[in-house]
């Protein structure tokens, strides 16, 4: 499971309703509700400011949040809409949906590579080209791996890992159902480049 599951600090809003939603944005909040989990839904807002930070980092919709709101007990949440001002596209008010252990939800996992100061392929001039630094997989909320590890220790130049290659969770698969190129050993560019002249070398050598 993920060793750390960030923050999301938000504050229990008084009244619901575009009245109690305009007074949270005049005073510089971001409105919001927190629905699911078979608990009543739970007003909130969080300032406008830490939301946008959040929001320009990006994957805010794919990430695992621990909600903390003062006098309610800490539960992981993902979001599931963000409202925006049709004019100048900021946020207005988002929707967080409580999540169960056993909840299934789409999360990009970060890639980890291991064994690359022991690769034969990086030996010989080679260069790990990452393709996939995180990979979208299908986990189980109360089980998300931190990372996928990878080892190239015997990997050679030319060499791919593919999703297939990786061990993943019990109940854990990827997005995209086939099986995708996550990084490769590519030959150094001076290599790469005799191997196109003698290639070159051997057609014109057969054409005459």
């Amino acid at each position: 499971m993920a060793g750390e599951i960030p923050d999301l600090v938000c504050q229990e809003r008084a009244g619901t309703g575009k009245g109690a939603a305009r007074a949270a944005r005049r005073a510089g909040m971001v409105p919001g509700v927190v629905f699911g989990g078979d608990v009543d839904p739970i007003a909130i807002q969080i300032p406008f400011n830490e939301l946008f930070k959040k929001l320009k980092a990006g994957r805010f919709k794919s990430t695992l949040w621990n909600l903390k709101v003062e006098g309610q007990e800490d539960v992981r949440v993902i979001c599931r809409d963000v409202q925006r001002d049709v004019v100048k596209d900021l946020p207005t008010h988002f929707d967080l949906m409580r999540l169960r252990r056993t909840t299934k939800i789409n999360l990009f996992i970060p890639v980890e590579f291991t064994g690359e100061e022991v690769a034969p392929g990086i030996k010989k001039g080679g260069m790990l080209s990452v393709v996939r630094p995180e990979v979208e997989l299908v986990v189980t909320a109360g089980d998300i791996p931190e990372k996928l590890v990878v080892d190239i220790s015997e990997l050679q130049i030319g060499d791919t890992v593919t999703i297939s290659s990786i061990d993943l969770p019990n109940g854990t698969k990827p997005t995209i159902d086939r099986d995708f190129v996550i990084a490769n050993i590519a030959a150094p560019a001076g290599l790469a480049a005799s191997d196109d002249e003698e290639e070159g070398e051997a057609e014109e050598a057969a054409e005459e």
